[in-house]
């Protein structure tokens, strides 16, 4: 169960970790953003980055060998120098690694994973082999940002995955947030920043006043659809008394196929099992902020059909694909306060 999670060891400056690329192959597209992101875990957190065998290789070679990507995971889990593993990057189809994956090799060589998006997929490897990981920036998207991270994020990486304390209430967000999207094949935009957007609070939504806690668990929710009815996808017992996470990504879903997934989730009897619900703000350059309303609206309209409108929903937050991003620990206990308006993480994300 997520309470039984194995806790990594925490980082510390020194470290070596590994970066990895389980889906697509954006270092070998984009060797100059790759490079950024590298410098920055190594300067900024004072890490040693190594490469994993093959995460450099051309984004086709890649894409032809899901298998070498699997050894890459394998090799960079069972070696000992290694403290933690770093997606390179997200993608579409780490879900083709699953047949070339050892999850007793997770199991028993615990170390810190981190990505978002389609690295879905590989947390819930991780969950599977009963490791805690890290739902967190990839190296070439929040550790590359162009111009320079964004201090939130450093933050989510320092508190969640430096530090062995209770990590205790989430900030908000004082940036403000962008999803603008500018070509990583025109390099001269490195140099330009992404346009902020004045901060938004997060909102806790609907009729429910009550304390929600629970452990989490989540994603992209993109990833998820991919994952449900595999051999990764949780029983219902896993989801029992759970805070779920979730957000969309940069294609922006739209508001009816986000409703559809969580009906999905409804007819499983995983809404019903859960003790809240955590959203970040919908991904995709062509979401709004006035839109974000329609998404919360999704949300409250499928709990209502399922008679669950005492779940604590909170809203706007920031993980995923809206930068600045916080860190999530998989299995952490959380505890949403409706009243006082927190999300606290009631233990430390690592030992």
């Amino acid at each position: 169960m997520l309470e039984d999670l194995i806790k990594p060891p925490k980082l510390n400056p020194g470290d070596k970790i590994a970066t990895i690329s389980l889906s697509w192959g954006g270092p070998g597209a984009f060797s100059y953003r790759y490079e950024i992101g590298k410098k920055r875990l190594e300067t900024i957190f004072g890490l040693e980055v190594v490469h994993t065998k093959h995460a450099l290789k051309d984004a086709d070679w890649l894409h032809n060998n899901p298998k070498v990507r699997a050894e890459d995971l394998m090799d960079a889990f069972l070696d000992p120098s290694i403290k933690g593993i770093f997606s390179t990057v997200g993608g579409d189809e780490a879900i083709r690694l699953l047949p070339y994956v050892d999850l007793e090799v997770i199991r028993k060589n615990p170390k810190i994973f981190l990505g978002y998006s389609d690295t879905t997929v590989n947390h819930f490897m991780c969950l599977k082999a009963g490791l805690r990981s890290f739902y967190g920036p990839a190296v070439m998207t929040a550790f590359a940002e162009n111009v320079e991270m964004h201090s939130y994020s450093i933050e989510g990486i320092k508190r969640v995955l430096f530090l062995n304390e209770i990590i205790g209430d989430l900030p908000y967000n004082k940036e403000g947030w962008t999803k603008e999207y500018l070509e990583w094949s025109i390099q001269a935009n490195q140099n330009s920043q992404r346009h902020l957007n004045p901060p938004v609070d997060w909102n806790f939504v609907g009729a429910c006043k009550e304390l929600g806690r629970g452990r989490l668990i989540g994603g992209c929710v993109e990833v998820l659809q991919m994952l449900n009815g595999t051999s990764l996808w949780p029983e219902c017992k896993v989801w029992e008394n759970s805070i779920l996470f979730l957000e969309t990504s940069e294609e922006g879903m739209s508001v009816d196929h986000f409703r559809r997934f969580l009906r999905n989730l409804g007819a499983q009897g995983i809404l019903e099992s859960i003790n809240g619900l955590l959203f970040s703000k919908p991904g995709g350059s062509q979401v709004h902020a006035p839109q974000f309303v329609e998404y919360e609206n999704a949300i409250l309209t499928v709990l209502k059909e399922c008679n669950l409108t005492y779940i604590p929903v909170v809203t706007n937050m920031d993980f995923g694909h809206s930068d600045p991003q916080w860190t999530l620990p998989y299995g952490c206990l959380a505890e949403i306060n409706p009243i006082e308006r927190k999300v606290t993480l009631l233990e430390s994300g690592v030992r």
